[in-house]
């Protein structure tokens, strides 16, 4: 047999597969609906989702939905008359959506809730394990201060995440909270997830109990940023302080030491995992045939959801070198202005 002829029609084969499937999504129109745009990663979401798209040979179409409901629900029913087959939606309010859900059923539009849940049983849930998170979250601090007074700045109430996070969080905490090792000394939720919001919230906390606080459970890394600024107005730098999402700032905190923790979800996986299930669903994949999908029903309403779970990484000083590596953040960024003295391992 001639190999070489072989091997040419095998590389010929793969070419007319990839020309094919190229051609089957070239009519598939994806429109994504951002809640805002505010927080760094987002930006890092939408690259790899066009990113996805452009590869397959469908079109993108979005909208920036400002923090606002009405916005967000207009954003919606332009991306459905624009021609979108599959929509993504990183819900502001998972409520208030639901008009907007509701109106691409009716058009036969499959609906895709990003990285945030929208309890109606016709999306598809992606995100990463938000419990997990919290859990992580919440392990990191508890081991460098296993007792002493607690304050949790918590995500926005209008956003489920912020009470799976939560969850994990009281998962690993509630035995040392119960025998009164921890003394949780203020809770409260971040309006918008909005780092100024945070930042008086943790104010406000610290002068209600005279500085006296010795760790800080905050969601994300906007929210930590907000906090840090208010520990490091009453010289409370360096207590253990807990963030999500890898932001440069949070990531740069953590080599100062200034953050014990950020919990890495890496947005380009994420990102481009939503635009291959939303090419899949709009040319007719059944939700419950995408790869890894499974039936989930722990969100408040007890709604069963069709969902993909990927998996986050807590990043402390110890593995700073794991973003890096990644291409995720440069050394010059995760370590800019720390100190020689005291750098990290991957700042050396």
């Amino acid at each position: 047999m001639n190999l070489k002829k072989f091997a040419f029609l095998g590389f010929g084969a793969a070419v007319y597969l990839l020309t094919q499937q190229a051609a089957l999504a070239a009519d598939v129109v994806v429109g994504v609906s951002w809640s805002n745009f505010e927080e760094e990663r987002w930006k890092r979401d939408e690259a790899a989702i066009k990113s996805a798209l452009e590869a397959a040979g469908a079109k993108y179409i979005s909208a920036d939905a400002q923090a606002s409901n009405e916005k967000q629900l207009s954003d919606v029913e332009n991306l459905i008359t624009k021609g979108a087959n599959a929509l993504i939606i990183l819900a502001w309010d998972a409520d208030a959506i639901l008009p907007a859900v509701q109106k691409a059923k009716a058009e036969g539009i499959p609906v895709i809730a990003y990285d945030r849940l929208i309890q109606d049983p016709s999306v598809f849930y992606l995100s990463f394990d938000n419990v997990e998170v919290g859990r992580m979250q919440a392990r990191a601090v508890e081991k460098l201060k296993p007792e002493g007074n607690y304050v949790f700045i918590k995500g926005a109430a209008t956003d489920p995440n912020a009470d799976f996070l939560h969850q994990g969080q009281l998962e690993v905490l509630q035995p040392a909270i119960d025998s009164g090792k921890i003394k949780v000394v203020g809770e409260q939720y971040t309006e918008g997830w909005a780092p100024e919001v945070a930042q008086r919230n943790m104010e406000q906390i610290l002068t209600k109990n005279n500085n006296k606080v010795d760790a800080v459970v905050a969601a994300n890394d906007g929210t930590a940023g907000g906090a840090a600024a208010a520990l490091a107005a009453q010289n409370l730098v360096g207590i253990p302080l807990s963030g999500q999402d890898g932001d440069i700032a949070a990531l740069n905190r953590i080599a100062r030491g200034e953050q014990t923790v950020s919990v890495y979800k890496d947005a380009r996986e994420l990102g481009k995992t939503a635009a291959e299930i939303a090419l899949a669903l709009a040319k007719g994949t059944k939700p419950d045939d995408i790869p890894d999908a499974v039936a989930w029903d722990k969100g408040p309403k007890k709604i069963s959801i069709e969902s993909k779970f990927l998996t986050p990484i807590p990043v402390t000083r110890d593995n700073l070198n794991l973003v890096i590596e990644s291409g995720w953040a440069t050394k010059e960024q995760v370590c800019a202005s720390v100190d020689a003295a005291k750098a990290p391992a991957a700042c050396q």
